[in-house]
């Protein structure tokens, strides 16, 4: 088609987002979709595309829209001829590496017998305004995680001194401009950024023979697993203020620098937990049981705590449960609960079976490492169903069997590392099939507003709840329920249903 070609070449090379659709019609003349005829290249998509979408299909390329608000306009414009305009058009991507939700700018007219859509990404130009606007409208630079791309605007040119022609520095070259000791700044400020917080740092570069003191405000965009795709940064040259700083700002810059310190040793922390016991994100079987971890951070951003579980069949038949909360928090917190952990397996892999014998032992390495903390062992047979269990001043399991839930009588049990040759009495307690046996640490229903009472009949409704009526998916079903992260200590659950 020859008008076809023509419009394909001249929207090829507008320096806008420009896009000619034509409608796709089923056997009876309906609109089912729309072909992408003609599209510039100068302005890409989301993804990174230009001319490659020529002759996709919208319902292809773009799955989310069908259907909604954009989609319907189209439709309506190509009915009336009346030109159609979307002031702030969102659209969600649940793609990993794209930034889960774009915003645009969208008007369209009818024209030869299709669709020429102009749009405008706007939530890109509204992070840099806003962020400019607090800055002073110096620069701003965009630096993509997926692709390794970097864009400056004019402004960050001249901070730098640098021939535009030449492009951005590359990451390695601002690090070799930065001054030696404000490395520990920069790290600091990537801490801050992968915690989800912005970053707010003043840094010095060497350019040319001149240090200069840069102000650097950035954020991250992540896409919808919560992966970062994007940071954006603003730059503020404030080499001429650093002489005239008032003590007052001098001491504003030292607790803004100790607070994102607190931040990187909540990072480190969190990716100990991590690396020490990963959480896995679906059930999972063990002898007789199936299981389902969950682990909620606390809403406080610097409260990572000790909290950790373990959950193995050991080579006898028989399954290792076990649950416990190292005292403090942050990396301290942290190192005890890797200390805890690691000790357990390695008493269990010799053969010790006794979840008394077991609990002694931690209370004397609590006790050698002037650490404190509780913790709940098991030992289930999966031949009997029986669970033998002891407690180190930690909470008892519950129990949830035919819409009821009730708590596990508890046997005696003190704190581990308060008395360095106390003894854990064991209990033991039948199971059966359906059952649900709920471990927990503290943050599951301690409330420091009063609402602790509220929080444990919840706690139990839902246990009941499940427990009657479990479906097809108890736990998972029962871990939703449970979802609700304390203010000011970390969750761990380990969900139990015996089979």
């Amino acid at each position: 088609m020859a008008d076809e070609a023509v419009v394909r070449e001249l929207l090829a090379a507008i320096p806008a987002g420009c896009t000619w659709l034509l409608p796709v019609h089923d056997p009876a003349g309906e609109v089912i979709d729309f072909r992408i005829a003609a599209t510039s290249d100068q302005i890409r998509d989301i993804y990174g595309r230009g001319r490659q979408r020529v002759d996709g299909r919208l319902s292809e390329l773009y799955p989310s829209m069908v259907g909604g608000q954009l989609w319907n306009m189209y439709a309506e414009v190509l009915r009336s001829g009346a030109p159609g305009r979307l002031d702030e058009f969102r659209y969600e991507e649940k793609r990993p590496g794209v930034v889960a939700e774009s915003r645009f700018e969208v008007s369209v007219h009818r024209v030869l017998g299709g669709l020429l859509v102009w749009w405008q990404r706007m939530d890109e130009y509204q992070r840099r305004l806003e962020h400019t606007e607090v800055l002073g409208s110096l620069g701003w630079t965009e630096y993509n995680l997926v692709d390794g791309s970097h864009d400056w605007s004019p402004g960050m040119y001249r901070i730098f001194d640098r021939d535009p022609r030449l492009g951005p520095l590359s990451r390695a070259d601002q690090g070799r401009a930065m001054l030696p000791e404000d490395r520990g700044i920069a790290e600091t400020a990537w801490q801050t950024l992968d915690s989800g917080a912005t970053s707010d740092v003043t840094v010095r570069f060497r350019i040319g023979e001149q240090v200069k003191h840069l102000r650097i405000l950035s954020d991250v965009a992540r896409d919808s697993a919560g992966q970062p795709v994007k940071i954006y940064g603003v730059v503020q040259d404030v080499t001429s203020r650093v002489d005239s700083r008032t003590e007052i700002e001098l001491l504003s810059d030292q607790l803004r620098t100790r607070e994102m310190t607190a931040l990187a040793e909540h990072r480190l922390a969190g990716q100990l937990q991590n690396m020490i016991q990963p959480v896995p994100t679906a059930p999972f079987p063990l002898a007789g049981l199936e299981a389902m971890v969950s682990y909620l951070p606390a809403e406080s951003a610097i409260q990572v705590g000790g909290d950790w579980y373990h959950a193995q069949n050991l080579p006898d038949g028989s399954v290792a449960l076990a649950i416990g909360d190292v005292a403090g928090h942050g990396l301290e917190a942290a190192s005890g609960m890797a200390h805890l952990r690691f000790a357990l397996v390695a008493w269990l892999s010799i053969g010790i079976r006794s979840p008394g014998e077991l609990l002694r032992h931690m209370n004397r390495l609590c006790a050698q490492l002037g650490i404190t903390g509780t913790a709940l062992v098991a030992l289930h047979d999966p031949a009997t169903r029986l669970l033998s269990w002891a407690r180190a001043g930690h909470l008892p399991p519950l129990l949830g069997r035919d819409g009821v839930s009730s708590e596990l009588d508890r046997p005696p049990g003190l704190l581990l590392g308060a008395e360095p040759e106390e003894s854990f009495p064991e209990t033991t307690t039948p199971l059966v099939p359906g059952d649900l046996v709920l471990l927990y640490t503290d943050g599951l229903i301690e409330r420091r507003d009063g609402a602790q009472p509220h929080r444990t009949a919840e706690v139990h409704t839902h246990l009941a709840t499940v427990s009657a009526t479990p479906g097809d998916a108890p736990l998972p079903h029962l871990h939703q329920l449970l979802h609700a992260p304390s203010p000011y200590d970390d969750t761990c659950t380990l969900l139990l249903r015996v089979t």
